[in-house]
């Protein structure tokens, strides 16, 4: 028989999502306010404000129809964060291409694959879609170590990704995550 304080305690599941209204101010907002619940939460803020920002000015500029507001959600599982941008314009699917360098802007969802460990795009139900990232919350384990030199840095994949490691959440459709 287990007692109650035998029993393992499960790592906690924290959800956020608010509502903004698809405009440029909305879409400061969810970068400011997804960085201080992931704050108070005492989980770091980089690369998730960065995560954030993209698929937000997407629904802003992309996703607007007036009168209609988007989502940012969070949900944060084990050592998870998965990050979700739902609006209205489910028949406009984002379409990740690679920008001129002299682009002042247009590169839309391409920080967000650099920076995500998996990321993608969920059909809702008409109208709309959900872009959605993940970003793992514990630094991974060093494979190897470099020369030995005093202050040398554990090698790592880029982006801290590792491709072995399961994910709490199942696959999505449209995955971009390349394993």
């Amino acid at each position: 028989m287990t007692l109650p304080s035998e029993r393992p305690t499960a790592a906690p599941v924290r959800d956020f999502t608010v509502l903004l209204s698809p405009t440029p101010r909305g879409a400061r907002l969810a970068r400011l306010l997804g960085a201080e619940q992931l704050r108070s939460w005492g989980l770091p803020v980089d690369p998730a404000r960065q995560v954030i920002a993209e698929p937000a000015v997407d629904a802003a500029t992309h996703g607007r129809v007036p009168g209609r507001d988007f989502r940012l959600t969070f949900h944060v599982v084990a050592d998870t964060l998965r990050i979700e941008v739902t609006d209205t314009r489910g028949e406009r699917l984002p379409d990740p291409q690679p920008a001129s360098p002299e682009a002042g802007s247009g590169r839309g969802l391409l920080p967000v694959e650099a920076l995500a460990d998996r990321w993608g795009v969920t059909e809702g139900r008409f109208p709309r879609k959900t872009v959605w990232a993940e970003l793992r919350l514990t630094a991974p384990e060093p494979e190897s170590w470099s020369s030995g030199a005093v202050g040398a840095l554990p090698l790592q994949e880029p982006g801290g990704k590792d491709p072995t490691k399961p994910h709490p959440f199942p696959p999505e459709a449209r995955d971009h995550s390349g394993g």
